[in-house]
């Protein structure tokens, strides 16, 4: 597979990524289409592999989404951007600090953005709270799901 190859796979990989942050794109589908793409050029045990894990990963977090309670940002009470800055930091955050990043970045960058918004760190908690009932664990798995994909997907195109 030619370099220009592997940059658009990761750029539609990103892409996906992004998807999960917004609310009707289906962003695991599209970070699994990417690795098929690249699985079917690629034609390697690994790349096979890659393919085999993540379509199982990602049916498995299909399967479990209906025990997780729905998105409903609007009753978060957080502004749109508030939503997008902890998604952005979890992408982030798992490439930083490989795995628990995702969470860590996600949960921390929510809890500063309302921290500045409303003042106190009382009030920023409590925003944080409800941000994650209405929206956050939901989405916190979706793009924990795929963030997994992307690193498999990564480790594998490094290690080729």
């Amino acid at each position: 597979m030619g370099v220009w190859q592997l940059i658009a796979v990761g750029l539609v990989i990103l892409l996906g990524l992004v998807g999960v942050l917004v609310p009707g794109v289906p962003g695991q589908a599209i970070v699994w289409a990417a690795v098929l793409w690249w699985a079917l050029t690629e034609r390697t045990t690994a790349a096979w592999g890659v393919l085999i894990g993540a379509t199982a990963l990602l049916l498995l977090n299909q399967a479990l989404k209906p025990l997780l309670r729905p998105r409903r940002p609007r009753e978060s009470g957080a502004p749109r951007k508030t939503l997008m800055l902890g998604g952005i930091a979890g992408i982030v955050g798992f490439f930083v600090l490989p795995v628990v990043g995702g969470i860590v970045g996600y949960v921390g960058a929510v809890y500063g953005a309302e921290r500045l918004r409303l003042g106190s760190g009382g009030a920023a908690r409590a925003s944080l709270r409800s941000v994650m009932r209405a929206t956050g664990y939901s989405v916190l798995v979706e793009l924990f799901a795929s963030l997994l994909v992307t690193g498999t997907w990564l480790v594998a195109v490094i290690r080729s």
